[in-house]
C-alpha cells in the first residue's frame, strides 16, 4: 500500500512539471471592455431609460392641452364640464363666435389630461355625439373676451 502511495505522489510531480511546460509564457493579452461598450457608459435600467425618454419628451407634451367641444348647445358643454369637474380633471370653459354661429369648448389642463382616458372619452362622445376632441398648444385657441 505504500509502493502505490509513492507511485501516485511520483506520478503527481511528474504531471506537475509537465503541466508548467506547457504553460504560456506570457499573459493573455485581454481587449478593453470599454471598446465593445461603444456609446454606452455603464449600466442603465430599463426604468432608468423610461424615465430618460419621459424627461426628454416632458417639454412638448406640457404645452399640450386636450379641448373638447364642437357643435355644442352652451348648456351641452356645461354638462360636460359637470361631469369632468366631478372626476377632478380640472377644465376651463370657452367661448369662441364666428361666421357660423357661438362654438363652446372646454379645455382639460395638462395635469389632468393623466385622469382623462379613452374610456371616459368614449363614454362622452356615447351621451353627446357632436363631441369632438383635439390636442393642441394651450394658447391655440382664440376667445372673443
Amino acid at each position: 500500500m505504500r509502493w502505490v502511495f509513492l507511485l501516485l505522489l511520483m506520478l503527481n510531480f511528474f504531471y506537475y512539471g509537465w503541466h508548467q511546460q506547457s504553460a504560456p509564457l506570457r499573459p493573455k493579452e485581454v481587449t478593453p471592455l470599454s471598446l465593445y461598450k461603444g456609446n454606452q457608459q455603464g449600466l442603465r435600467l430599463l426604468s432608468e431609460a423610461g424615465e430618460e425618454k419621459a424627461a426628454s419628451n416632458s417639454s412638448p407634451v406640457a404645452d399640450e392641452c386636450l379641448y373638447l367641444g364642437g357643435e355644442l348647445s352652451q348648456s351641452q358643454a356645461r354638462t360636460v364640464e359637470q361631469r369632468l369637474t366631478s372626476l377632478d380633471i380640472q377644465t376651463q370653459f370657452g367661448k369662441r363666435v364666428d361666421s357660423s354661429g357661438a362654438i363652446y369648448w372646454l379645455k382639460v389642463a395638462p395635469g389632468s389630461r393623466r385622469l382623462f382616458d379613452d374610456a371616459l372619452l368614449s363614454g362622452l362622445k356615447h351621451d353627446f355625439p357632436q363631441l369632438k376632441n383635439k390636442i393642441m398648444l394651450c394658447e391655440g385657441i382664440a376667445t372673443a373676451e
